[in-house]
């Protein structure tokens, strides 16, 4: 009799941890798309594209619309930060015929999403046009280290020939944007990633990237010591960023 009372409580603990494991999943798949829609990048930059979540045991699919090729790459690194996230099948479609490789509107979005995640110059605000791969910038400043910086970042874009920077500095105590904002570390490490791909300098260095509550921590190889130099301080600009752990090395 107590052989037989013991395999029937097995059988319903079994049956019980079995009818779980489906309703842990779908809460899990629940927290990944509400969190993806809560993100700062999602909030910030890809608000006003049709992009649709779609998580099932972890695995994300994305799709829908964006208006620019960049926010493709965003919203899929952004996604893959999440807990939980074991693989993005990104399925998103520009509107749009897409830039050619290296025209002077490829360009553009490169150097616009280089500024963008950037919180020491004023991306949204700048004006950027190009022409034969020259860039002229125009807009405002908050000071001129700041306008030679959009100069120098600018001129690190893949495809930039040339910059003519015509922003003009006016004297204002307004703050950037991002400070004091709290940028949870999906989006952090989204940033980190695309920055380091559009600029000239870092594009081709094997980086991981990984955040944890604002501390980015970098891992993999760089070519020199500037190289390594450059990975840190270009993530150290970056919006909501707390600390760099440069842990790459030199090959």
């Amino acid at each position: 009799m107590r052989v037989i009372s013991s395999m029937f409580l097995m059988l319903v603990t079994v049956a019980m941890l079995a009818l779980s494991v489906p309703a842990f999943a779908s809460e899990m798949d629940n927290r990944i798309e509400s969190t993806a829609r809560r993100s700062y990048v999602f909030r910030t930059y890809l608000q006003a594209d049709d992009i649709k979540v779609k998580s099932m045991d972890g695995i994300v699919a994305l799709t829908g619309t964006v208006s620019e090729e960049s926010h493709k790459s965003l919203a899929q690194e952004t996604i893959a930060g999440l807990p939980g996230v074991k693989s993005v099948d990104n399925r998103l479609e520009v509107k749009g015929a897409a830039p050619t490789a290296n025209s002077d509107a490829w360009i553009r979005d490169k150097v616009k999403a280089t500024l963008l995640f950037h919180r020491s110059v004023i991306g949204s605000k700048t004006e950027i046009n190009v022409k034969d791969g020259i860039v002229t910038l125009g807009g405002e400043a908050t000071s001129q280290a700041q306008k030679d910086l959009t100069t120098e970042y600018v001129k690190d874009v893949e495809g930039v020939k040339d910059v003519s920077n015509e922003m003009t500095v006016i004297r204002t105590s307004t703050k950037t944007r991002t400070v004091g904002e709290k940028i949870d570390d999906a989006s952090i490490t989204a940033q980190v990633k695309m920055t380091l791909l559009y600029h000239r300098s870092t594009s081709a260095l094997h980086t991981s990237v990984t955040t944890k509550r604002g501390v980015v921590t970098l891992s993999g190889k760089a070519s020199n010591a500037a190289e390594l130099n450059l990975a840190t301080r270009f993530a150290n600009d970056v919006n909501g960023v707390k600390a760099v752990k440069n842990q790459m090395t030199i090959e």
